[in-house]
């Protein structure tokens, strides 16, 4: 499987699946002005992706400095899809990565935490 690659913008985060290191990031600042348009490959990888996934651990590294409200439900689409990977037995860690002065990606961090049941989600301070 390819490695899906998304190169930053100013609005839109930078976007790095590698399918043959099983390590996922995405970096930077995500407020693209058609999130769902943006978003849709990521959606297409991740969905190819698990299916083929057998039982390598996948580590998935989220280190994003500021998101918008529509930004936030397509991570929140993002960690369901994951979670329900999890459920089905794959091997996923998610590493929310934040910058210790940067409170309020810490505080978005303990949200989506909230908001995980069964996938480990770890609070990376950077």
């Amino acid at each position: 499987m390819d490695t899906l690659e998304i190169i930053a913008t100013k609005s839109s985060p930078e976007i790095n699946f590698n399918a043959q290191t099983n390590v996922l990031s995405i970096v930077g600042e995500s407020y693209p002005e058609n999130t769902a348009q943006f978003y849709e490959p990521v959606f297409e990888w991740l969905d190819i992706y698990l299916t083929e996934l057998s039982e390598q651990q996948v580590t998935v590294n989220m280190e994003l400095i500021y998101f918008n409200s529509s930004s936030s439900k397509a991570l929140m689409d993002i960690f369901d899809i994951l979670e329900e990977a999890s459920d089905d037995g794959k091997n996923i860690v998610l590493n929310w990565i934040y910058d210790e002065e940067n409170d309020a990606a810490l505080e978005y961090g303990e949200e989506f935490a909230e908001d995980i049941e069964t996938l480990t989600f770890n609070l990376v301070e950077k």
